[in-house]
């Protein structure tokens, strides 16, 4: 069974730190895209954070950049997101999902931010930023 499980998500203060888990079973994570998104209340689902399975390559955010770090731990079958310096507007719920290879989105020094391209999502993790 393809599975995506989501933790490390909590309450924290502004200017804090949170570092989130993607745990997959079922297949290699390390042959899929990866990407982290978020979903605050009325606000559609955004991209956060991305890795490409082919080369390394990245996509982050403007509202995040120089504060999330995404990365992966093959021996693990997981990928992380580190979160620092985290602000209110970070509050949202997390999600991760993965890319299949065999997607016709996959591209060499490319990975994708939109969500509708990416096929197995985790349930989700809430992130609350709040003094």
């Amino acid at each position: 069974q393809v599975q995506l499980v989501e933790s490390g998500g909590g309450l924290v203060q502004p200017g804090g730190s949170l570092r989130l888990s993607c745990a997959a079973s079922g297949f290699l994570l390390s042959i899929y895209a990866v990407g982290w998104f978020r979903q605050a209340p009325g606000k559609e689902r955004e991209g956060v954070s991305c890795i490409s399975s082919i080369d390394g390559s990245t996509y982050y955010a403007d509202s995040v950049k120089g504060r999330f770090t995404i990365s992966r731990d093959n021996a693990k079958n997981t990928v992380y997101l580190q979160m620092t310096s985290l602000k209110p507007g970070d509050t949202a719920v997390y999600y991760c999902a993965a890319q299949s290879p065999y997607s016709p989105f996959v591209k060499s020094g490319y990975v994708s931010s939109a969500a509708t391209e990416y096929d197995y999502w985790g349930q989700g993790t809430q992130v609350t930023v709040s003094s």
